[in-house]
């Protein structure tokens, strides 16, 4: 499986590392970590060196209950960031964690080279449009609600076949538009209580059926830290477990906060292929 990534084929056959970097005062692990321009590079040079092809840069906190922020804060906070990372390091792969189309569009301007929806489309009606329109690589989220509302709809009739039928959906929805480079996230913490969680990582191999590259995201989540009844500073170790089996079970890329750990899990599983 390969994406576009401006003109550069990305293999995904060998899963790769996609390094967060969280630019919003309130997300669960890291928010406010980054204060100012310098500290912002040093981070995103730090990922770079340990191994991660993208870097994921998102201005709106996707956390449960994480305050709302408007389209023209998520823009202010956002553009200047791309800008400063691509006069920096000019070839990296910059993802923008955004669910509004406006948003995606300003930042593929700017240089980005995909959009990661935790919406899948859902939350704004233009974004599919607006990426068929881009021609990006696009990530889509399985997510019910808002990250204000989705810790409140975690009743399912079928959990797996539920997170299924709702990919179909938004796949065929993005292929009529002509959307090509579609990555698949199941959305760990996002209107999923803990045991479903870990319900949907045990049968992470079912969503190779989408013949779709997968995308999995638990670093540092709930579902470790309150598990092992530790604080999502002390989740490292449980990261690189799940990581572990997410890889065995097919995903593709690692949205991850510790980039040199997700590598050493590709770089060890490899070797059990």
């Amino acid at each position: 499986m390969t994406i576009n990534c401006k003109g550069q084929l990305i293999d995904l056959s060998s899963p790769k590392v996609m390094g967060i970097l969280n630019i919003t005062p309130d997300s669960f692990y890291d928010g406010g970590a980054h204060k100012n321009e310098a500290e912002v590079l040093k981070h995103v040079e730090h990922m770079l060196n340990e191994g991660a092809t993208f870097i994921d840069v998102g201005a709106y906190s996707s956390r449960p209950n994480a305050d709302h922020v408007s389209e023209d804060d998520e823009l202010k906070r956002i553009l200047p960031i791309v800008e400063l990372i691509l006069k920096a390091f000019p070839e990296t792969l910059l993802s923008i964690d955004t669910f509004r189309s406006n948003v995606a569009k300003q930042t593929i301007a700017t240089g980005a080279c995909m959009v990661n929806d935790i919406s899948a489309g859902l939350l704004d009606k233009n974004m599919l449009k607006t990426i068929a329109d881009i021609k990006v690589p696009y990530i889509m989220m399985h997510m019910r609600g808002t990250p204000q509302t989705m810790q409140q709809q975690t009743i399912y009739d079928n959990l797996l076949k539920d997170i299924l039928f709702y990919f179909s959906e938004r796949i065929a929805a993005a292929n009529s538009l002509g959307i090509v480079d579609v990555i698949i996230d199941p959305g760990f913490g996002f209107a999923k209580t803990l045991e479903q969680n870990f319900e949907l990582l045990n049968k992470l191999e079912l969503f190779k059926m989408i013949e779709k590259p997968l995308l999995a995201g638990v670093s540092r989540k709930s579902m470790i830290y309150k598990t092992l009844e530790i604080s999502a500073k002390e989740a490292l170790n449980g990261t690189s477990v799940l990581n572990t089996v997410a890889i065995q079970k097919g995903a593709s890329i690692l949205r991850v906060h510790d980039v040199k750990e997700a590598m050493e899990c590709i770089k060890l599983t490899r070797l059990l292929d």
